[in-house]
């Protein structure tokens, strides 16, 4: 992370609800989202690009279901690496994010480097991930894998 990234920026109440109303629903119109803060249109759109502008709002993005897309088996896989390959961390997580089955990466504390979330098909293909793909790099010296059986997602 660097210096710039580390700046926290100061929100007033009406950048607070259009962040709010934003995470309920990221496919409101400007229009619609002006309305629900009681601000005009105009100057609801100078603010979220602001808030993008500061990277307060990372993006936008769709909320996908991976069981809908045949990807039924979600999994939480903890990787530590051995201690000569930690001076590779971001080469290491972009590895990581190319994988086909990633779908969130935490480079993460404690006694694991990183926490790969990965949908796949089912548990044969989780098995080749862990044992044929992420355990055969020379960096990695453990995993440990999780099943994820269910999810909530977060609630506003």
């Amino acid at each position: 992370m660097s210096e710039e990234d580390s700046v926290e920026v100061r929100l007033d109440t009406i950048d607070r609800a259009i962040l709010g109303e934003l995470e309920r629903d990221g496919r409101l119109t400007n229009n619609d989202l002006a309305s629900r803060v009681g601000i005009p249109a105009s100057t609801c759109h100078k603010r979220v690009r602001a808030l993008v502008a500061s990277g307060v709002i990372h993006g936008f993005h769709a909320d996908i279901d991976p069981a809908r897309l045949g990807l039924k088996l979600e999994a939480l896989i903890s990787i530590r690496l051995h201690a000569h390959a930690r001076g590779n961390l971001r080469r290491f997580q972009a590895y990581l994010e190319q994988l086909p089955a990633t779908r969130h990466v935490y480079f993460v504390a404690g006694d694991r480097d990183f926490l790969l979330h990965v949908a796949v098909a089912d548990a044969v293909a989780l098995r080749e991930l862990v044992s044929d793909t992420l355990s055969l790099r020379e960096e990695v010296a453990a995993t440990n894998t999780s099943l994820i059986f269910d999810h909530a997602p977060r609630r506003r």
